[in-house]
Parts: structure tokens; C-alpha cells; sequence
């Protein structure tokens, strides 16, 4: 069978207008797949140079496919089974910085690139005082990037119009302003030309984001059905949900050249993005954390047959659409269609999510994704919304264990045992408690504010309420205790 290259498609010739820090599969699937589809519409004209910015791993793939490769977009949209394949070919090089510097370092002078797009993961935006100028490249990708812009600004002599439009895709709040902070760190580190400050700060755009695909990669297991179906080999295949939203936050007008939304794609350019990323982190992950670990200890194992299970979806749902949207602020309908996409997304049967990987450092999860919410429908309603209440007992029940297992206490759910994950301190308290009586253990949950997050004597029967769900879970299982709150 013959492999994926550009003489089974009919490529055109576009200037490189973006250059990409991460080949991995989240850029390849969410990014570039959207250029592609903005490109074959004619509303972008523009193609993609990708920079490997670490020594791990190599580009042979993509020198080999010629920088083409297959997005498989696998779920459930508007409750029908879909599958969406498409030949990417909006990428036309590959560049590895470290072994190739002199060309990477050329793309500064590019007359035609005008975006600066990343994904180096969470930790990759942050600075390093021992990083150098001195290297070819600088170590960091904030690093790489300021002497990158450095270069672009001498070569072009300060020229105003020669700035760049950074769109960081990592997953932290205020990436692009976390990314410009690390950028004026290193210029002063490096004591490099003032008029580079200023050049960065009256040229240069710096854009945070909210991401959302789940990219679940190469699919292994199924690649030599994939292959056959699609009548060639891709090494670069890659797999993920139809479900997309790419939410990007400038004060300055880059829509026009950037015109994604114009192609009917899920691109939201906006000034004010808080409203998006709570959204998404009330809805979508509060909803994961409110029924996870219930599920499990109900006898699921994963997402998609939590969602087939009646009592845990009857209780995802309440839970979601009584306590949780009518705390936050956008408009009812369009978090009504968004919880709606959720479901569809949690019931996606290409993707086999397992409960005990989302079960990791459930403790800071709940207190980032559900407390939020907790704390909304208080203040509205005055009184303690019962799913959400009942999810924190769920969770005091999963990781009560006094256990010990490595770096881990050990649960037992049945006649099997299960590993809690989660940092030292949380994992001593669970040890130091889980044999006291159920009361005790949760009113010192309750007042240790680095655990619940905020002030117990707001909530004057919470405790009781908890220990009560705590008990009855004790005494007749999950399952039973759970169907008597969604009654």
C-alpha cells in the first residue's frame, strides 16, 4: 500500500504566514486543520512551518510524507455518529531548530510571516534565568521566541510593520500575557536594545486562548483498518473528537487576517475570553469531576458507559443543568447548546476515556471546577445544592484510605483496589483521617482551607449534609445512596 504524500493530492503553493512551535498531534488536528479548511476556501492563503522545539524525536515522517498527513475527526454530532477524514496539507515544512539553526533562524526575516502559534504544554511557557542568548537555539520556547523576535526586529531595522502575532495554545490562563511577561524577563536578562521593548509592545500582538479538542493521537490499534479504508499509509494519522472551539482574546483587530470564523469554524475572536474559559471549566470539566468518582465506585469504569449507565447520566444531568448553568453568566440558550455538545462528547464511542485517569488530584479539581459553582448557587438561591454537595461526598468516599501504596493510598471498590493520585499533603490527610469517624474526617476537610477552598462557617449545614451522604453511601453502595438525591 502506498503512503501519504503531496502526488495524491493537488497542493498549491501558499507564503509560510505561520510558524508553528510543536509538531505533536494537538496543533496537527486543531490548528493546521483549520488553516487547511480556511486555505481550500480562499479566505486565508497561507501555509504553516512547523518548528520542533526540543531534541526529543525526529521529523522523519514529515519529511517523507512531505509534511502531509490524515485528521480523522471521530463522534457524535447533533446525536448522529460521525466520521470526518481530511488530507492536511497547509503545512509545507518542517524544521528542527536545533539541528537545522541557520534555517529556522531565516523565517525571522520572512517578509511573509505574520503569526506565531505553540503548543510546548503547560510548562513550556516559563523562564529560566540560566537560559542564553548565546545558544542556538535558547533552551526555552519563551527563549527561543524572544531571540526569534530579536533577530526579526534587527534584520528589519525596528520596522513597525514587521511585527508578529503570537497565539499560544497552552493550556494555562493568560497564556499569551504569561508568554509576553517571559519574553520582557529574558530581554532584560540579555540586556538586549531598548528599542526592542518597544518595538514588542507597539508591533508585536500577544493573544491568550481557551483551547477544546480532545486529540487522542496515532490510533494504534485500528491504523491497518484506518489504512485500508482511507487506501494508503500514514504514520502521521491522527485521531481525535469533532467537537472543537478555539476562543482567541486581542484588544487589537486580527480577525481580518485571521479570518477562521469566516469559514464557518469554531473560532471566537473576542476582547474578554473570562466568560468562554468559565464556561468551559464550570460546564465541561465541573460536570467530569461532579460524577466521576461516584460512577466508579458505582462499578463504571469509563466515560462513555457512565453515559449508558441511567442513574449516573440522571445524575450528570441535574447536576449540570440545575446547579451548575444557572450560575453562570452568558446567555441561557448558548450554555444550554454547549452542556448539549458536553453530553455528545461524553457518549463519543471512539473514545474510551477511563475514570480512574480523570480521578488524578480530584481534590484541586473540585475545588478549581465545582467550588465555583457550589459558591454561585448559594449565593442565588440560598440554600446547598444537593449534587454538587453529594459529588464532594463521593470524593471524601473514593480517597478515604488510610492505605499506603507508592506515592498513593490504595482504595478498594468491591474485592478490587484502585491507586488515589493525588499530592502529599491531600494523601497524609486521607491517611490521618479515613479511620476517624465520618464527622471529624469531614468538618477537618471542611475548615482546611487548602482542601475545600473557602470558609466553612459560610455554609452552616454542610457538614451534616456530607457526613449523611458519607453514611448512607457506607451503607447501602453508590448507587443506591446516588438515585436518592436525583429523585
Amino acid at each position: 500500500m502506498k503512503s501519504l504524500n503531496k502526488s495524491i493530492m493537488n497542493t498549491k503553493e501558499r507564503p509560510v504566514k505561520i510558524l508553528q512551535f510543536g509538531e505533536g498531534n494537538f496543533l496537527r488536528a486543531f490548528v493546521d486543520y483549520m488553516i487547511d479548511i480556511a486555505n481550500e476556501q480562499g479566505i486565508f492563503n497561507g501555509n504553516i512551518a512547523i518548528v520542533k522545539p526540543i531534541a526529543y524525536g525526529n521529523l522523519d515522517a514529515f519529511f517523507k510524507q512531505e509534511c502531509c498527513y490524515t485528521v480523522s475527526l471521530r463522534g457524535k454530532e447533533s446525536g448522529e455518529t460521525k466520521v470526518l477524514n481530511r488530507i492536511v496539507t497547509s503545512v509545507s515544512d518542517a524544521i528542527d531548530c536545533i539541528k537545522e539553526y541557520d534555517k529556522y533562524s531565516a523565517y525571522a526575516k520572512s517578509e511573509s510571516l505574520r503569526f506565531i502559534v505553540s503548543n510546548t504544554t503547560e510548562a513550556g511557557i516559563a523562564f529560566d534565568k540560566t537560559d542564553s542568548f548565546k545558544e542556538n537555539p535558547p533552551k526555552t520556547y519563551p527563549g527561543k521566541l524572544t531571540k526569534f523576535l530579536y533577530e526579526r526586529f534587527t534584520y528589519f531595522k525596528g520596522d513597525s510593520t514587521k511585527g508578529l502575532v503570537m497565539i499560544p495554545c497552552e493550556l494555562i490562563e493568560n497564556n499569551g500575557g504569561t508568554l509576553k511577561e517571559c519574553i520582557f524577563k529574558y530581554a532584560d536578562l540579555w540586556k538586549l536594545d531598548g528599542g526592542f521593548l518597544n518595538w514588542i509592545n507597539e508591533a508585536c500582538i500577544f493573544c491568550s486562548t481557551l483551547v477544546d479538542r480532545i486529540v487522542t493521537g496515532y490510533p494504534k490499534e485500528e491504523s491497518e483498518a484506518i489504512y485500508k479504508e482511507l487506501g494508503y499509509e500514514d504514520a502521521l494519522l491522527v485521531t481525535g473528537e469533532i467537537f472543537g472551539l478555539w476562543v482567541i482574546e486581542s484588544e487589537k483587530e486580527i480577525w481580518n487576517e485571521l479570518p477562521l470564523d469566516k469559514a464557518g469554524l469554531p473560532v471566537i475572536f473576542t476582547k474578554n475570553q473570562k466568560p468562554y474559559r468559565e464556561r468551559k471549566v464550570r460546564i465541561l470539566n465541573g460536570a467530569h469531576t461532579s460524577f466521576v468518582l461516584a460512577s466508579y465506585l458505582a462499578g463504571n469504569n469509563y466515560v462513555r458507559e457512565s453515559m449508558e449507565d441511567q442513574d449516573v447520566k440522571t445524575f450528570m444531568t441535574k447536576t449540570l443543568f440545575d446547579e451548575i448553568i444557572p450560575t453562570l453568566s452568558l446567555p441561557k440558550e448558548e450554555l444550554m447548546t454547549f452542556a448539549e455538545s458536553v453530553i455528545e462528547r461524553f457518549e463519543n464511542p471512539f473514545i474510551k476515556h477511563a475514570l480512574l485517569s480523570i480521578s488524578l488530584n480530584s481534590v484541586s479539581k473540585w475545588k478549581a471546577r465545582c467550588l465555583p459553582s457550589f459558591q454561585g448557587y448559594v449565593s442565588k438561591f440560598g440554600r446547598i445544592p444537593s449534587h454538587l454537595t453529594f459529588s464532594l461526598a463521593a470524593l471524601l468516599s473514593f480517597y478515604r484510605s488510610e492505605e499506603r501504596g507508592e506515592n498513593s493510598l490504595i482504595g478498594r471498590r468491591d474485592n478490587e483496589t484502585y491507586m488515589i493520585l493525588d499530592d502529599k499533603y491531600v494523601l497524609d490527610f486521607f491517611a490521618k483521617y479515613s479511620k476517624r469517624p465520618t464527622r471529624e474526617m469531614v468538618e477537618a476537610y471542611l475548615n482546611d482551607k487548602s482542601l475545600f477552598g473557602d470558609d466553612i462557617e459560610k455554609y452552616k449545614s454542610l457538614a451534616d449534609i456530607i457526613t449523611l451522604y458519607m453514611e448512607d453511601i457506607e451503607k447501602n453502595g453508590m448507587r443506591k445512596a446516588m438515585k436518592k438525591v436525583s429523585r
